[in-house]
Protein backbone atom coordinates (compact mmCIF):
# COMPACT_ATOMS: atom_id res chain seq x y z
CA UNK A 1 0.00 0.00 0.00
CA UNK A 2 1.36 3.26 -1.09
CA UNK A 3 1.20 6.34 1.37
CA UNK A 4 -0.20 9.32 0.62
CA UNK A 5 0.59 13.15 1.18
CA UNK A 6 3.63 12.75 0.88
CA UNK A 7 6.31 15.93 0.01
CA UNK A 8 9.67 15.23 -1.93
CA UNK A 9 12.34 17.72 -1.35
CA UNK A 10 15.94 17.68 -3.16
CA UNK A 11 17.75 19.90 0.23
CA UNK A 12 18.58 23.62 -0.25
CA UNK A 13 20.85 25.21 1.86
CA UNK A 14 18.34 27.09 4.05
CA UNK A 15 16.79 26.68 7.81
CA UNK A 16 14.46 23.86 5.75
CA UNK A 17 17.37 21.77 4.99
CA UNK A 18 19.38 22.12 7.78
CA UNK A 19 16.30 20.89 9.54
CA UNK A 20 15.62 17.99 6.92
CA UNK A 21 19.21 17.39 7.06
CA UNK A 22 19.82 16.71 11.28
CA UNK A 23 16.58 14.32 10.85
CA UNK A 24 18.38 12.54 7.93
CA UNK A 25 21.33 11.83 9.79
CA UNK A 26 18.86 10.84 12.50
CA UNK A 27 16.96 8.64 9.97
CA UNK A 28 20.66 6.94 8.61
CA UNK A 29 21.64 6.52 12.08
CA UNK A 30 18.20 4.04 12.89
CA UNK A 31 18.67 2.19 9.74
CA UNK A 32 22.20 1.25 9.45
CA UNK A 33 22.15 1.07 12.74
CA UNK A 34 25.17 3.25 13.10
CA UNK A 35 25.05 5.64 16.32
CA UNK A 36 28.57 6.13 17.01
CA UNK A 37 28.89 7.29 12.86
CA UNK A 38 25.91 9.72 12.64
CA UNK A 39 25.31 10.52 16.13
CA UNK A 40 28.78 11.11 17.84
CA UNK A 41 30.73 14.21 16.35
CA UNK A 42 27.95 15.67 14.94
CA UNK A 43 28.80 17.92 11.97
CA UNK A 44 27.79 22.02 12.88
CA UNK A 45 25.25 23.80 11.40
CA UNK A 46 27.96 25.72 9.02
CA UNK A 47 29.53 22.58 7.64
CA UNK A 48 26.30 20.96 6.68
CA UNK A 49 25.07 24.29 5.28
CA UNK A 50 28.45 24.31 3.39
CA UNK A 51 27.30 20.83 1.68
CA UNK A 52 23.99 21.61 0.71
CA UNK A 53 25.28 24.50 -1.61
CA UNK A 54 27.11 22.26 -3.57
CA UNK A 55 26.03 21.38 -6.77
CA UNK A 56 27.45 17.71 -6.64
CA UNK A 57 25.59 16.75 -3.52
CA UNK A 58 22.47 15.32 -3.84
CA UNK A 59 19.90 14.65 -0.75
CA UNK A 60 16.42 14.14 -1.11
CA UNK A 61 13.91 13.63 1.28
CA UNK A 62 10.54 12.41 1.53
CA UNK A 63 8.77 14.02 4.25
CA UNK A 64 4.87 13.68 5.54
CA UNK A 65 3.86 15.78 8.56
CA UNK A 66 6.91 17.50 9.15
CA UNK A 67 8.92 14.06 9.76
CA UNK A 68 11.30 13.01 7.16
CA UNK A 69 10.63 9.33 6.84
CA UNK A 70 13.10 8.49 3.62
CA UNK A 71 16.15 9.97 2.33
CA UNK A 72 19.32 9.36 0.08
CA UNK A 73 22.35 11.00 -0.59
CA UNK A 74 23.66 11.22 -3.52
CA UNK A 75 26.83 12.57 -5.44
CA UNK A 76 27.11 13.82 -8.75
CA UNK A 77 30.57 13.00 -11.22
CA UNK A 78 31.80 14.88 -13.97
CA UNK A 79 33.25 12.17 -16.99
CA UNK A 80 35.85 12.92 -18.64
CA UNK A 81 35.49 10.66 -21.84
CA UNK A 82 32.04 12.15 -22.39
CA UNK A 83 30.26 15.39 -21.91
CA UNK A 84 28.34 13.94 -19.55
CA UNK A 85 27.84 13.02 -15.67
CA UNK A 86 26.88 9.73 -13.18
CA UNK A 87 24.92 10.00 -9.77
CA UNK A 88 26.15 7.71 -7.14
CA UNK A 89 23.85 6.95 -4.52
CA UNK A 90 25.80 6.81 -1.23
CA UNK A 91 22.56 5.87 1.10
CA UNK A 92 19.18 5.21 1.11
CA UNK A 93 16.77 4.71 3.98
CA UNK A 94 13.59 4.44 5.09
CA UNK A 95 11.99 4.73 8.34
CA UNK A 96 10.49 1.17 9.43
CA UNK A 97 7.10 1.95 9.97
CA UNK A 98 6.84 3.21 6.35
CA UNK A 99 9.05 -0.02 4.60
CA UNK A 100 6.97 -1.57 1.99
CA UNK A 101 4.58 1.23 0.67
CA UNK A 102 6.78 2.57 -1.92
CA UNK A 103 8.34 5.48 -0.07
CA UNK A 104 12.06 4.22 -1.65
CA UNK A 105 10.48 3.28 -5.15
CA UNK A 106 9.28 6.81 -5.48
CA UNK A 107 12.32 8.28 -3.72
CA UNK A 108 14.46 6.68 -6.42
CA UNK A 109 11.91 8.41 -8.93
CA UNK A 110 12.18 11.71 -7.66
CA UNK A 111 16.02 11.44 -7.99
CA UNK A 112 15.58 10.76 -11.45
CA UNK A 113 13.85 13.48 -12.05
CA UNK A 114 16.45 15.51 -10.13
CA UNK A 115 19.05 13.79 -11.92
CA UNK A 116 17.70 15.42 -15.46
CA UNK A 117 19.03 19.28 -14.49
CA UNK A 118 22.92 17.75 -14.72
CA UNK A 119 22.73 15.80 -18.17
CA UNK A 120 23.31 12.38 -15.87
CA UNK A 121 23.71 9.31 -18.05
CA UNK A 122 23.76 6.71 -15.75
CA UNK A 123 22.95 6.39 -11.90
CA UNK A 124 24.93 3.68 -9.38
CA UNK A 125 23.64 2.32 -6.25
CA UNK A 126 24.83 -0.52 -4.55
CA UNK A 127 23.54 -2.96 -1.51
CA UNK A 128 24.36 -5.19 0.97
CA UNK A 129 23.71 -8.78 -0.13
CA UNK A 130 21.53 -9.29 2.94
CA UNK A 131 19.54 -6.45 1.84
CA UNK A 132 16.81 -8.69 -0.43
CA UNK A 133 14.38 -6.05 -0.28
CA UNK A 134 16.42 -3.10 -1.33
CA UNK A 135 17.78 -5.56 -4.01
CA UNK A 136 14.37 -6.80 -5.32
CA UNK A 137 13.84 -2.86 -5.86
CA UNK A 138 16.71 -1.98 -7.20
CA UNK A 139 16.42 -5.28 -9.80
CA UNK A 140 13.61 -3.98 -10.98
CA UNK A 141 15.29 -0.18 -12.30
CA UNK A 142 18.73 -1.66 -13.60
CA UNK A 143 21.21 -4.01 -14.40
CA UNK A 144 22.86 -5.75 -11.50
CA UNK A 145 26.78 -5.94 -12.00
CA UNK A 146 28.56 -8.74 -9.12
CA UNK A 147 31.62 -6.84 -7.92
CA UNK A 148 33.47 -5.73 -5.21
CA UNK A 149 33.69 -2.79 -2.74
CA UNK A 150 36.74 -1.69 -1.13
CA UNK A 151 36.65 0.15 2.66
CA UNK A 152 40.30 2.47 2.22
CA UNK A 153 40.37 4.59 5.07
CA UNK A 154 43.26 7.22 5.32
CA UNK A 155 42.59 8.15 8.79
CA UNK A 156 42.15 5.67 11.91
Amino acid sequence: MEIKDLEFHHLCADSIGLDQMRQVNELYAVAFAEEEMYRHHRPSDEYLLKQLKKDHVIVCTVVTEGKVIAALTAYVFDKLERETTEVYVYDLAVDESYRRKKAATRLLRFLFQEAEKFNVSAIFIQADKEDKPAIALYETMGIKEDVFHFDIYTKP
